[in-house]
């Protein structure tokens, strides 16, 4: 795969503000064991290598970058250390990722294996959505790890007032505070040898509004994600942002000397978020305020605080990699039982994005259990959640936690909801990478930009700006209603969340009988709306007034043919919407797969 050279300004998306220079935290977690990148799937990590000779000056491939040998094996606590294999080309210092725009003269701060961050997350925003949490916070603040990763942090405060935070998890041999765990600890967790990766296996990306009478997002994305990563690294899966970055700036440490290994540790622990965080930020067309990251320890212990969560699996589920083998029905898990069943992906009919279901489906649980009273008024769980919460948590330097529960106060209403972002194929072929999931930037920008209610900062390529077309007008006032004449399950709803994520009303779906050639029909006077829509799918379609079918007013009706191979016809799509919210009075019966997962009800998944 050629990787392009750096590049001398910030991603796409729009520039970033000054960035003040960065001094490294001294209270920073300390040593997490990188990735190899490039590594197949499947394939054992491979242990540290003796360093190894290489030319000077040559370029890596599409490089211009002068190479940087690989970082010699660590003489101390080497099954804490960094790896040795590090790539030969140095990290780009990480640009500015894409910006909302500013409210003028406004000033200060704004704010693993897979699914722990997310759930401490949760358990954090319910502490401060309530009075306990409040009243805690300091005993939360004063133990807390942090690094100041954050470009944005303590400057403008976006002209929208919202937030958008950033939850990565580590599946990491360490605690929040850089301590190794004991060994038996480590085998308790299933956490791999000593040689064990460091991957970014959740990713999600919060948008909390300024109005706290609307909802909270929470936007997974997919660890396989197949993405271009800033700073020259070229086109890779999404998880090993983090480690590529961190390995380049390992090997010029080591390189430069004179700097004790947690240190080092640290500093390139340092530069694998901030470039995660502008990958992120290049995939999303987001702002990330702020950064929050929990390790594969805390997430067990977090989980153990409240008592357990109750889950339901709709059929036996038993897999050997992650060591799951839970029983169908309903069941509360709590520690390792709770890690096995967030992080299992082998055996499952979607793979992962039927793991990142789980993780949802597991926070609405955990957050229904923070809420009741036998957690919150029980002194001693309580403080065993605070606790687990200052052993896994590490969050950017600059956020002002105080701050930011005065802003959620008001948010008991809005509660949270659960998407995830559109994918494509899920075994998309890659040279380097093996099997990734297919993604689409611009479909995930406009997808963001309608969930969190953003105005798109620049107009599209054609000129027009997005939400609107050549035809002109907003595509908010047409309706599409799609009918499935293709025979091809699903794709019905997938063509319509794309056409919803151009900024389209969503309609009905239905199937119909079989046709060769797709057909958008419109009412009188529709026809500009057929257009728009027909523009929107690519163009060239046949367009049909229909004034006999009951096609509404400002509505169209698509016809998608067993040629159709436009937007949604390779499986891209807007994921089912979760919604967590507060407890209710009305039937806990467990919701149907296509209904709200809330605090109230448990939904059977796989």
């Amino acid at each position: 795969m050629e990787n392009p050279p750096r590049r001398p300004g910030p991603p796409s998306g729009g520039a970033g503000r000054p960035v003040p220079p960065r001094r490294p935290n001294p209270q920073n977690p300390g040593a997490q064991n990188p990735a190899v990148p490039g590594r197949q799937p499947g394939q054992p990590p491979r242990r540290p290598q003796p360093p190894r000779s290489q030319p000077p000056g040559e370029p890596g491939a599409g490089q211009q970058r002068k190479p940087v040998p690989p970082p010699p094996k660590p003489v101390a606590k080497p099954t804490e250390a960094a790896r040795a294999a590090a790539p030969d080309q140095p990290a780009a210092k990480p640009k500015s990722g894409p910006r909302r725009p500013v409210a003028k003269g406004a000033n200060g701060s704004v704010g693993r294996k897979a699914g722990m961050v997310a759930l401490a997350f949760a358990s954090t925003v319910v502490l401060l959505l309530t009075g306990y949490g409040y009243a805690t916070l300091d005993s939360l603040l004063s133990g807390l790890a942090t690094d100041d990763v954050i470009k944005n942090g303590g400057e403008e405060k976006p002209a929208d007032g919202a937030v958008d935070i950033l939850l990565v998890g580590l599946d990491s041999r360490t605690d929040a505070h850089g301590d190794p765990l004991p060994r038996d600890v480590l085998n308790q967790l299933n956490a791999g040898g000593d040689d064990g990766e460091l991957n970014t296996d959740t990713l999600i990306l919060v948008h909390v509004p300024n109005d706290t009478s609307k909802p909270a997002s929470l936007l997974s994305i997919p660890r396989d994600s197949y993405v271009d990563i800033p700073g020259g690294y070229g086109k890779h899966k999404i998880n090993s942002a983090y480690a590529r970055a961190m390995n380049d700036e390992m090997g010029n440490l080591q390189k430069q000397g004179g700097m004790d290994q947690k240190t080092m540790q640290q500093k390139a622990q340092s530069a694998g978020r901030k470039e995660l965080i502008d990958t992120i930020s290049k995939l999303t067309g987001a702002t990330i305020d702020h950064y929050a990251e929990i390790n594969l320890y805390g997430f067990s212990e977090i989980t153990k605080a409240v008592g357990g969560v109750e889950v339901c699996l709709k059929a036996p589920a038993k897999d050997s990699f992650s060591g799951a083998n839970f029983p169908a029905g309903k069941q509360s898990i709590q520690g390792v039982d709770a890690l096995k069943f967030v992080r299992q992906r082998h055996g499952l009919p979607n793979g992962d994005l039927d793991r990142i279901k789980r993780q949802q489906v597991f926070m609405a649980g955990l957050a229904k259990t923070v809420l009741s009273a036998g957690t919150l008024t029980n002194p001693s769980k309580l403080s065993d959640l605070i606790g687990a919460i200052k052993n896994a948590v590490l969050l950017d330097a600059k956020w002002d936690l105080l701050g930011f529960a005065q802003q959620l106060k008001g948010m008991t209403g809005g509660g949270l909801h659960f998407q995830t972002i559109p994918t494509g194929r899920p075994d998309l072929e890659t040279n380097e990478d093996g099997q990734a999931v297919e993604v689409i930037p611009s479909e995930v920008q406009a997808f963001v930009r309608k969930l969190t209610g953003d105005t798109p900062s620049s107009t599209s390529s054609a000129g027009q700006p997005s939400g609107t077309s050549a035809t002109g007008g907003a595509n908010a006032d047409v309706t599409v209603e799609v009918r499935n004449a293709n025979g091809t399950p699903g794709l019905a709803d997938r063509v319509l969340n794309a056409l919803a994520a151009k900024g389209f009303s969503k309609g009905n779906t239905d199937n119909s009988p079989k046709r060769a050639k797709s057909v958008i029909r419109y009412p009188s006077g529709g026809a500009d709306n057929a257009k728009r829509v027909s523009e929107a799918l690519g163009g060239g379609y046949t367009l049909e007034q229909d004034d006999a079918n009951g096609i509404a007013s400002g509505h169209v009706r698509i016809f998608l043919s067993t040629a159709y191979d436009g937007p949604g016809a390779q499986g891209f799509t807007g994921p089912q919407q979760y919604q967590l919210a507060p407890p209710a009075t009305s039937s806990s019966a467990p919701a149907g797969d296509d209904g709200a997962i809330t605090a109230d009800g448990i939904t059977c998944i796989n």
